[in-house]
């Protein structure tokens, strides 16, 4: 049976980190956001995102009026696109996921053409069974973060290089939300860690589809690339706290983020190992609770960030 299930982890891919939240998460956070800026923040974040290669793409056929908005959503996805853009290189070791070379942690702008997949998460380890973990190697989105908010508070930083952070901070306030974007659980299958569960797989009853648990938890609450949609799946959702949306310390989120996981994620009937392990309604329906949750404290806590960091 575990060969089985080995054949299957083949089928559908080497082991990586996938994105966090897809495409549809991320606009919902920046919908979030972007009603909270205020104007004047509005309009230094829109000059600065017009210097990213793409933004006459993000605002093709878009009126007038909507440009600034729908640029700021489109530009939350940006981190993901560069790593199906040819221009871009892949580098670091494990399908790009571990940063091995000197520039792992340079900030040069958009002169960078490495995809910096490993900037995306930070794996904070545990174990249900005592097997021994690693901690996390460095640079990884707790790093980046810290330094991507210096960057644009900066009086001397270029635009060039602010509008390249500003566009990863975007997308990385969103990622280290996503539970399993914070977290990688080491067990008896899992010696060096099962990826923020892209090494477990699950299925719904009858069990005849399998997808890892990392990508079920980046689509929990669907699919889309119409920031339309985004914008207004963003207005349902229940507002944040607004004590914890006060937090702007990205610490605090990865932790939350890494106690979900092992609170939420990681719980019946999900089990130790690969899986496949079916996921039940009640299953389904708490993780759709917790993400509407932490993608609307992510869409808070980042207009709180930029409009510090602006004002």
């Amino acid at each position: 049976m575990k060969t089985l299930l080995f054949i299957t982890l083949a089928f559908l891919g080497p082991i990586s980190h996938a994105v966090a939240w897809d495409d549809l998460g991320h606009m919902m956070v920046a919908a979030i956001a972007y009603e909270r800026l205020t104007p004047q923040v509005q309009r230094k974040v829109v000059n600065l995102l017009r210097i990213n290669p793409l933004y006459s793409t993000w605002v093709a056929d878009m009126p007038e009026h909507e440009r600034p908005r729908f640029a700021f959503l489109r530009a939350s996805r940006w981190a993901d696109d560069i790593k199906l853009d040819p221009a871009y290189k892949q580098d670091g070791s494990q399908s790009g996921n571990r940063p091995s070379e000197p520039n792992a942690a340079r900030n040069i702008g958009y002169a960078d053409r490495l995809m910096h997949k490993y900037w995306h998460f930070v794996d904070l380890p545990f174990s249900p069974d005592n097997t021994a973990l690693a901690n996390p190697p460095t640079p990884n989105a707790k790093t980046q973060i810290a330094l991507f908010r210096e960057t644009i508070k900066s009086a001397t930083s270029s635009d060039d290089l602010k509008s390249y952070d500003l566009v990863w901070l975007i997308h990385l306030v969103a990622d280290v939300h996503q539970p399993l974007h914070a977290t990688s659980r080491f067990d008896r299958e899992h010696h060096e860690g099962d990826a923020g569960g892209n090494g477990v797989l699950i299925c719904s009853d009858p069990c005849l589809t399998q997808e890892r648990l990392h990508a079920f938890w980046d689509h929990v609450l669907g699919a889309s690339t119409d920031p339309a949609t985004a914008i207004e799946k963003a207005k349902q959702l229940q507002a944040a706290d607004p004590q914890a949306a006060s937090i702007i310390d990205e610490a605090v989120w990865i932790q939350e983020s890494f106690d979900a996981a092992q609170t939420h994620v990681y719980v019946s009937p999900i089990g130790v190992g690969i899986g496949p392990y079916e996921v039940n309604d009640r299953y389904q329906a708490a993780a759709q609770q917790l993400a509407a949750q932490r993608i609307a404290l992510a869409g808070a806590r980042l207009a709180n960030l930029l409009n510090d960091a602006f004002q």
